[in-house]
Protein backbone atom coordinates (compact mmCIF):
# COMPACT_ATOMS: atom_id res chain seq x y z
CA UNK A 1 0.00 0.00 0.00
CA UNK A 2 1.21 3.51 -1.12
CA UNK A 3 2.10 6.13 2.05
CA UNK A 4 -0.35 8.90 1.92
CA UNK A 5 0.50 12.45 2.75
CA UNK A 6 -0.95 13.33 5.74
CA UNK A 7 -2.30 16.88 6.57
CA UNK A 8 -4.59 18.35 9.36
CA UNK A 9 -7.26 20.74 8.30
CA UNK A 10 -8.78 23.58 10.58
CA UNK A 11 -12.47 23.96 10.42
CA UNK A 12 -15.21 25.47 12.88
CA UNK A 13 -15.00 23.80 16.02
CA UNK A 14 -12.84 20.70 14.78
CA UNK A 15 -9.39 19.89 13.79
CA UNK A 16 -9.79 17.19 10.65
CA UNK A 17 -7.07 14.16 9.85
CA UNK A 18 -7.15 13.73 6.29
CA UNK A 19 -5.12 11.96 3.88
CA UNK A 20 -3.99 11.96 0.27
CA UNK A 21 -2.29 9.52 -2.50
CA UNK A 22 -2.39 9.46 -5.92
CA UNK A 23 -2.96 12.12 -8.81
CA UNK A 24 -5.47 13.39 -11.65
CA UNK A 25 -9.02 14.76 -10.92
CA UNK A 26 -10.23 14.86 -6.62
CA UNK A 27 -11.67 11.68 -5.57
CA UNK A 28 -13.08 12.07 -1.99
CA UNK A 29 -14.49 9.33 0.17
CA UNK A 30 -16.51 9.85 3.11
CA UNK A 31 -16.47 7.49 5.47
CA UNK A 32 -18.98 6.09 7.55
CA UNK A 33 -20.46 4.31 10.45
CA UNK A 34 -16.95 4.38 13.15
CA UNK A 35 -14.39 4.83 10.32
CA UNK A 36 -12.10 6.67 9.51
CA UNK A 37 -9.63 7.23 6.32
CA UNK A 38 -8.38 3.78 7.12
CA UNK A 39 -11.87 2.22 5.99
CA UNK A 40 -10.77 3.47 2.46
CA UNK A 41 -7.29 1.49 2.27
CA UNK A 42 -7.94 -1.03 0.29
CA UNK A 43 -9.25 0.34 -2.29
CA UNK A 44 -7.41 3.22 -2.32
CA UNK A 45 -4.62 2.79 -3.99
CA UNK A 46 -6.62 1.28 -6.95
CA UNK A 47 -8.37 4.32 -6.83
CA UNK A 48 -5.13 6.38 -7.12
CA UNK A 49 -4.16 5.25 -9.84
CA UNK A 50 -6.74 7.35 -11.94
CA UNK A 51 -7.35 10.02 -9.15
CA UNK A 52 -6.03 11.90 -6.55
CA UNK A 53 -7.57 10.20 -3.25
CA UNK A 54 -8.76 11.83 -0.13
CA UNK A 55 -9.54 10.80 3.02
CA UNK A 56 -10.16 11.59 5.96
CA UNK A 57 -11.60 11.01 9.79
CA UNK A 58 -14.99 12.56 10.60
CA UNK A 59 -14.95 15.10 12.78
CA UNK A 60 -14.99 13.64 16.72
CA UNK A 61 -13.57 9.90 14.88
CA UNK A 62 -10.39 8.66 15.59
CA UNK A 63 -8.08 11.35 14.96
CA UNK A 64 -10.31 14.36 14.04
CA UNK A 65 -10.51 15.93 17.57
CA UNK A 66 -13.50 18.24 18.35
CA UNK A 67 -12.82 21.57 20.27
CA UNK A 68 -15.98 20.19 22.25
CA UNK A 69 -16.58 16.83 22.85
CA UNK A 70 -19.78 17.35 23.88
CA UNK A 71 -21.08 19.38 20.61
CA UNK A 72 -24.19 18.49 19.01
CA UNK A 73 -23.46 16.98 15.22
CA UNK A 74 -25.32 17.72 12.37
CA UNK A 75 -25.17 16.84 8.82
CA UNK A 76 -24.73 20.28 7.58
CA UNK A 77 -21.64 20.62 9.34
CA UNK A 78 -19.97 17.51 8.58
CA UNK A 79 -20.93 18.38 5.11
CA UNK A 80 -19.37 21.55 5.56
CA UNK A 81 -16.42 19.97 6.69
CA UNK A 82 -16.01 17.74 3.16
CA UNK A 83 -16.49 21.32 1.12
CA UNK A 84 -13.72 22.61 3.31
CA UNK A 85 -11.06 19.48 2.15
CA UNK A 86 -12.88 19.85 -1.55
CA UNK A 87 -12.11 23.83 -1.52
CA UNK A 88 -8.07 23.06 -0.03
CA UNK A 89 -7.41 19.77 -2.10
CA UNK A 90 -9.23 21.04 -5.48
CA UNK A 91 -9.98 24.53 -5.63
CA UNK A 92 -10.77 24.86 -9.28
CA UNK A 93 -12.36 21.69 -10.46
CA UNK A 94 -14.93 19.98 -9.23
CA UNK A 95 -14.61 16.69 -7.62
CA UNK A 96 -15.67 13.62 -7.19
CA UNK A 97 -17.31 12.29 -3.70
CA UNK A 98 -17.71 8.75 -2.85
CA UNK A 99 -19.76 8.52 0.63
CA UNK A 100 -20.89 5.03 2.54
CA UNK A 101 -23.91 5.18 4.62
CA UNK A 102 -23.91 7.89 6.85
CA UNK A 103 -20.79 9.39 4.75
CA UNK A 104 -23.20 8.80 1.85
CA UNK A 105 -25.77 11.20 3.92
CA UNK A 106 -22.74 14.10 3.95
CA UNK A 107 -22.27 13.28 0.62
CA UNK A 108 -25.75 13.42 -0.37
CA UNK A 109 -26.47 17.28 1.79
CA UNK A 110 -22.74 18.26 -0.28
CA UNK A 111 -24.54 17.87 -3.45
CA UNK A 112 -27.02 20.10 -3.10
CA UNK A 113 -25.57 22.36 -0.38
CA UNK A 114 -22.18 23.02 -2.84
CA UNK A 115 -23.29 21.80 -6.29
CA UNK A 116 -20.89 23.80 -8.14
CA UNK A 117 -17.62 22.26 -6.51
CA UNK A 118 -19.66 18.33 -7.12
CA UNK A 119 -18.31 16.76 -10.30
CA UNK A 120 -20.35 13.82 -9.52
CA UNK A 121 -21.71 11.70 -6.39
CA UNK A 122 -21.63 8.06 -5.59
CA UNK A 123 -23.96 7.22 -2.82
CA UNK A 124 -23.75 3.73 -1.55
CA UNK A 125 -26.52 3.01 1.24
CA UNK A 126 -27.07 6.27 2.69
CA UNK A 127 -29.69 5.34 5.62
CA UNK A 128 -31.94 8.62 4.57
CA UNK A 129 -35.11 7.12 6.50
CA UNK A 130 -36.70 10.55 6.00
CA UNK A 131 -37.63 10.20 3.06
CA UNK A 132 -39.78 6.68 3.43
CA UNK A 133 -42.80 6.56 3.26
CA UNK A 134 -43.43 4.70 7.04
CA UNK A 135 -40.67 7.23 8.53
CA UNK A 136 -42.65 7.40 11.66
CA UNK A 137 -41.86 3.92 12.30
CA UNK A 138 -38.11 4.74 12.34
CA UNK A 139 -38.10 7.63 14.77
CA UNK A 140 -39.75 5.24 16.94
CA UNK A 141 -36.70 2.76 16.58
CA UNK A 142 -34.01 6.24 16.55
CA UNK A 143 -35.52 7.37 19.57
CA UNK A 144 -35.59 3.65 21.15
CA UNK A 145 -31.78 3.68 20.63
CA UNK A 146 -31.54 7.15 21.84
CA UNK A 147 -33.28 5.99 25.17
CA UNK A 148 -31.35 2.44 25.85
CA UNK A 149 -28.10 3.81 25.30
CA UNK A 150 -28.86 6.59 27.96
CA UNK A 151 -30.24 4.14 30.21
CA UNK A 152 -29.16 0.61 29.41
CA UNK A 153 -25.25 1.30 27.91
CA UNK A 154 -23.58 0.73 24.12
CA UNK A 155 -24.61 -2.73 23.87
CA UNK A 156 -27.86 -2.87 24.52
CA UNK A 157 -28.78 -0.16 22.27
CA UNK A 158 -26.45 -1.76 19.47
CA UNK A 159 -28.43 -4.67 19.65
CA UNK A 160 -31.77 -2.28 19.78
CA UNK A 161 -30.16 -0.93 16.70
CA UNK A 162 -29.03 -3.80 14.63
CA UNK A 163 -32.65 -4.98 15.41
CA UNK A 164 -34.23 -2.19 13.42
CA UNK A 165 -31.87 -2.63 10.08
CA UNK A 166 -32.57 -6.35 9.43
CA UNK A 167 -35.25 -7.14 6.97
CA UNK A 168 -38.65 -7.51 8.12
CA UNK A 169 -38.78 -11.00 7.90
CA UNK A 170 -35.56 -12.07 9.19
CA UNK A 171 -35.66 -13.47 12.39
CA UNK A 172 -32.62 -16.19 11.98
CA UNK A 173 -28.77 -15.29 12.87
CA UNK A 174 -26.64 -15.04 9.70
CA UNK A 175 -25.04 -18.63 8.29
CA UNK A 176 -21.52 -17.68 8.44
CA UNK A 177 -19.71 -14.72 9.73
CA UNK A 178 -17.82 -13.47 6.90
CA UNK A 179 -13.79 -13.37 7.18
CA UNK A 180 -12.59 -10.13 7.02
CA UNK A 181 -9.51 -8.98 5.62
CA UNK A 182 -6.30 -8.80 7.97
CA UNK A 183 -6.56 -4.77 7.59
CA UNK A 184 -10.52 -4.56 8.43
CA UNK A 185 -9.96 -6.91 11.43
CA UNK A 186 -7.04 -4.42 12.53
CA UNK A 187 -9.55 -1.58 12.84
CA UNK A 188 -11.91 -3.49 15.32
CA UNK A 189 -10.12 -1.57 18.23
CA UNK A 190 -10.60 1.76 16.93
CA UNK A 191 -14.63 0.89 15.74
CA UNK A 192 -15.08 -0.13 19.11
CA UNK A 193 -13.25 3.32 20.65
CA UNK A 194 -15.63 5.37 17.94
CA UNK A 195 -18.74 3.43 18.64
CA UNK A 196 -20.12 5.28 21.64
CA UNK A 197 -19.56 8.33 19.51
CA UNK A 198 -21.35 7.62 16.43
CA UNK A 199 -24.37 5.44 18.24
CA UNK A 200 -24.95 8.77 20.90
CA UNK A 201 -24.42 11.57 18.71
CA UNK A 202 -24.29 10.30 15.04
CA UNK A 203 -26.97 7.68 14.39
CA UNK A 204 -30.02 10.14 15.91
CA UNK A 205 -28.69 12.99 14.13
CA UNK A 206 -27.89 11.68 10.65
CA UNK A 207 -30.79 9.58 10.56
CA UNK A 208 -33.48 12.23 11.39
CA UNK A 209 -31.95 14.28 8.20
CA UNK A 210 -34.23 15.00 5.53
CA UNK A 211 -32.77 15.95 2.22
CA UNK A 212 -33.66 18.09 0.02
CA UNK A 213 -35.90 16.70 -2.70
CA UNK A 214 -36.19 19.30 -5.38
CA UNK A 215 -32.43 20.01 -4.77
CA UNK A 216 -31.42 16.69 -5.47
CA UNK A 217 -34.28 16.80 -8.63
CA UNK A 218 -32.27 19.71 -10.02
CA UNK A 219 -28.63 17.43 -9.72
CA UNK A 220 -29.76 13.72 -10.35
CA UNK A 221 -27.83 14.27 -13.38
CA UNK A 222 -24.73 14.07 -11.05
CA UNK A 223 -25.64 11.66 -8.58
CA UNK A 224 -25.58 7.87 -8.51
CA UNK A 225 -27.15 6.11 -6.12
CA UNK A 226 -25.60 2.72 -5.30
CA UNK A 227 -26.91 -0.77 -2.54
CA UNK A 228 -25.57 -3.63 -1.41
CA UNK A 229 -26.57 -7.11 -3.74
CA UNK A 230 -27.22 -8.27 -0.57
CA UNK A 231 -29.19 -5.91 1.48
CA UNK A 232 -32.43 -6.10 -0.40
CA UNK A 233 -35.22 -5.51 1.91
CA UNK A 234 -32.66 -3.92 4.81
CA UNK A 235 -33.43 -0.55 6.38
CA UNK A 236 -30.20 0.86 5.06
CA UNK A 237 -31.19 -0.39 1.30
CA UNK A 238 -34.43 1.23 1.15
CA UNK A 239 -34.14 4.94 1.38
CA UNK A 240 -31.75 4.66 -1.87
CA UNK A 241 -33.93 2.52 -4.02
CA UNK A 242 -36.97 5.06 -2.91
CA UNK A 243 -35.13 7.80 -4.05
CA UNK A 244 -33.88 6.05 -7.31
CA UNK A 245 -37.24 5.38 -8.59
CA UNK A 246 -38.92 8.87 -7.32
CA UNK A 247 -35.66 10.84 -8.70
CA UNK A 248 -36.22 8.30 -12.22
CA UNK A 249 -32.48 7.54 -12.23
CA UNK A 250 -31.03 3.80 -12.12
CA UNK A 251 -29.90 2.14 -8.85
CA UNK A 252 -26.74 0.09 -8.76
CA UNK A 253 -25.89 -3.06 -6.91
CA UNK A 254 -22.47 -3.33 -5.80
CA UNK A 255 -21.06 -7.00 -4.41
CA UNK A 256 -21.97 -7.60 -0.45
CA UNK A 257 -24.37 -5.97 1.78
CA UNK A 258 -24.34 -2.70 3.49
CA UNK A 259 -20.42 -3.11 4.48
CA UNK A 260 -19.99 -4.62 0.80
CA UNK A 261 -16.83 -2.21 0.68
CA UNK A 262 -14.85 -3.87 3.45
CA UNK A 263 -15.87 -7.34 3.14
CA UNK A 264 -15.85 -7.47 -0.75
CA UNK A 265 -13.40 -4.64 -1.47
CA UNK A 266 -11.70 -5.42 -4.91
CA UNK A 267 -15.17 -6.00 -6.56
CA UNK A 268 -16.42 -3.05 -4.88
CA UNK A 269 -13.25 -0.74 -5.90
CA UNK A 270 -13.79 -1.51 -9.42
CA UNK A 271 -17.17 -0.97 -9.23
CA UNK A 272 -16.66 2.19 -8.04
CA UNK A 273 -14.58 3.67 -10.54
CA UNK A 274 -16.71 2.49 -13.89
CA UNK A 275 -19.14 4.60 -11.84
CA UNK A 276 -17.11 7.37 -11.38
CA UNK A 277 -15.90 7.29 -15.13
CA UNK A 278 -19.76 7.05 -16.36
Amino acid sequence: MTAPTIGSLRVNGATLHYEVRGQGPLLLLIPGGTGGASSFDNIADDLAAEYTVATYDPRGMSRSTLDDPEAEQRVSEHADDAFRILELLSPGEPARVFGASSGGIVAVHLLTAHPEHVACVVAHEPPLVEVLPDASEHRVLIARVKETFRTQGLMPAMAVFAAGLKKDSDTTEPEAKIKLPPQAAARAEQTMANLPYFVGRIVPSFMSYAPDIQRLEAHVDRLVLACGEDSRGELPYRPAAFLAERLGTELQHFPGGHTGLTTHPAEFGELLLKALRA
